[in-house]
């Protein structure tokens, strides 16, 4: 007659086998889908809350998002003179970190207006989540 084998047997005994949760541990695949559903759907109901808009660009004073197209095209023009030209690189990655920078720097966030109660269930499915994935990371 088989023998009657515990959750934690079953563990050790699918770890034999060569199978392996999240982080190397045995078991705790379950929880760690779980808690990534939990982390997904709280992540998207709190981003999908949040408005992003965009702001007149005022980098460095009003008018300014020609020069800040300069240096990329500088570069991008020695780079097709010559492409292993060092001066026209830093000119076209410079160039396309201002303009990202300037993007980044003249949008305005805003938490759209809701009841406490779907912010708490946000934050508890998301902060929830993370923990449950931690949990199943580390060793027993």
């Amino acid at each position: 007659m088989g023998a009657v084998l515990t959750s934690d047997a079953m563990a050790e005994e699918k770890s034999k086998d060569g199978f392996k949760g999240p982080g190397g541990t045995p078991g705790g695949l379950g929880v760690f889908l779980w808690g990534l559903g939990m982390a997904i759907a709280g992540g998207y109901l709190l981003m999908n809350q949040v408005q992003v808009t965009t702001a007149y660009w005022h980098w460095w004073g009003g008018n300014t998002f020609g020069l800040t197209l300069l240096p990329l095209v500088l570069g991008i023009g020695l780079l097709f003179f010559d492409g292993k030209n060092p001066i026209g690189w830093v000119l076209a990655g410079g160039g396309l970190v201002i303009i990202f920078a300037g993007i980044l720097v003249n949008l305005d966030i805003y938490f759209r207006q809701t009841s406490l109660y779907n912010v708490i269930v946000m934050l508890v499915l998301f902060a929830g989540g993370l923990g449950l994935m931690a949990r199943s990371l580390k060793k027993s």
